[in-house]
């Protein structure tokens, strides 16, 4: 599961890298593409700094970077979207391909957390 995560998220920067060359040239466009590609590249980097975590806990402490990276990721391209920058054709994979990620990880990080419960 780790190998397979971690290709989905290496491959979400790398279609973020690809997206953000069809957005205006423009300010608007300039600012947004910024955004997202360090928001979406961060969630592949972060992810593997997770998979080298020393501990459950640091596991867990990562993975909700990793979270807030993605949610991140998904704002911007819900901006994009509404903002009427790219069609939403465009960019409907990507936005799925976020949220299941997105889902996984907080489904980890809840099931790592009931884990972790230190018994009484």
């Amino acid at each position: 599961m780790k190998e397979e995560l971690k290709r989905r998220t290496k491959k979400i920067g790398l279609e973020v890298i690809a997206l953000i060359d069809h957005l205006p040239n423009k300010p608007s466009g300039w600012a947004i593409g910024k955004q997202i590609v360090r928001s979406a590249t961060s969630i592949g980097a972060n992810y593997r700094a997770a998979c080298r975590a020393k501990s459950t806990a640091d596991f867990i402490y990562k993975l909700k970077i990793v979270e807030e990276e993605a949610d991140e990721t998904t704002f911007w391209l819900e901006m994009i979207e509404e903002a009427g920058l790219l069609p939403p054709e465009r960019i409907v994979s990507i936005k799925r391909e976020t949220h299941e990620v997105l889902s996984i990880l907080v489904s980890s990080i809840k099931a790592l957390k009931a884990k972790n419960i230190p018994k009484p």
